[in-house]
């Protein structure tokens, strides 16, 4: 009965990639297990690299990096946009098919073509530290928000590969349709392409949208576990992600009205959520 289960939360794709189809999760599965600890050293090596940075570029003239930032920016937004289009159906299908209960709660979205990539989301969060390089080559003021976002964005994911986390499922889905807005903007703006203001309030929102589905996707895991129901997340996991999506949405909501609530001097343009042609999310 599992295993039917397990096959029936499994979107039927049209078409499956060889890459997709060949995936041995099982692998990255046993890495992660043995080597998910790796990510605090990647933080720290972030941290190191960030803040000495700063401190390098201090007394150093600014360089300009617009068409590497439209390149990084670029290859982002593809990659989301991608991740996006593979991953949305089978979200879909588990709330269709399903219900939102079986979305948050029964992890089948490790099979398949979701399976890799949600492989591909863990590992990028490691590639998305690069983000942060272009703040401090180009000179341009790193908030908060910005690092304390990619740090603990990393360690929680590669912290919940490791368990399979069920409400990953939305997490992910969620940040690659983010991200397919968001780098996309950044790549135009690199490129000096002009962009209405009120794409970057959209994208803002989006960001902030995100949060708060976040924050009330634990509190319906609390009330479900609470129930005695089964529901594929440790309490441990679950604390872990209700104080992070709690302070992103603080953190977030304080970014949007001092970008775009806060009446700013005339001919400055705000951008979605960082300090750069911009930020993560």
């Amino acid at each position: 009965m599992a295993a039917a289960v397990e096959r029936e939360g499994v979107h039927n794709y049209s078409y499956v990639f060889p890459f997709e189809k060949n995936w041995n999760e099982s692998i990255f599965l046993k890495y992660m297990l043995e080597r998910w600890t790796d990510s605090f050293v990647y933080a720290a090596i972030y941290v190191v690299v960030v803040f000495g940075g700063q401190l390098l570029m201090k007394t150093r003239p600014r360089y300009d990096l617009r068409p590497i930032l439209a390149l990084w920016s670029g290859i982002l937004a593809i990659f989301s946009i991608a991740g996006a289009i593979r991953t949305v159906p089978e979200l879909v299908t588990a709330v269709g098919k399903h219900s939102l209960q079986y979305s948050i709660c029964v992890p089948t979205y490790f099979k398949g073509v979701t399976g890799f990539w949600s492989f591909l989301f863990t590992v990028s969060k490691v590639y998305e530290l690069g983000d942060t390089l272009f703040i401090i080559l180009r000179k341009q003021p790193l908030i908060f928000l910005h690092w304390y976002h990619h740090i603990t964005v990393l360690l929680y994911v590669w912290y919940s590969y490791t368990d399979h986390t069920a409400p990953g499922r939305w997490f992910m889905v969620m940040n690659y349709v983010v991200h397919s807005l968001m780098y996309s903007y950044y790549a135009l703006r690199a490129l000096r392409i002009s962009i209405p203001k009120w794409i970057s309030i959209v994208i803002t929102s989006s960001q902030l949208l995100q949060m708060i589905v976040g924050v009330c996707i634990n509190i319906m895991i609390y009330q479900i576990k609470g129930r005695g129901e089964f529901c594929q997340q440790t309490y441990e996991n679950l604390n872990y992600s209700s104080l992070m999506y709690f302070s992103y949405f603080v953190l977030f909501a304080h970014f949007f009205y001092t970008t775009y609530i806060i009446e700013k001097p005339k001919g400055v343009l705000p951008k979605p959520s960082d300090a750069r042609d911009k930020k993560h999310a």
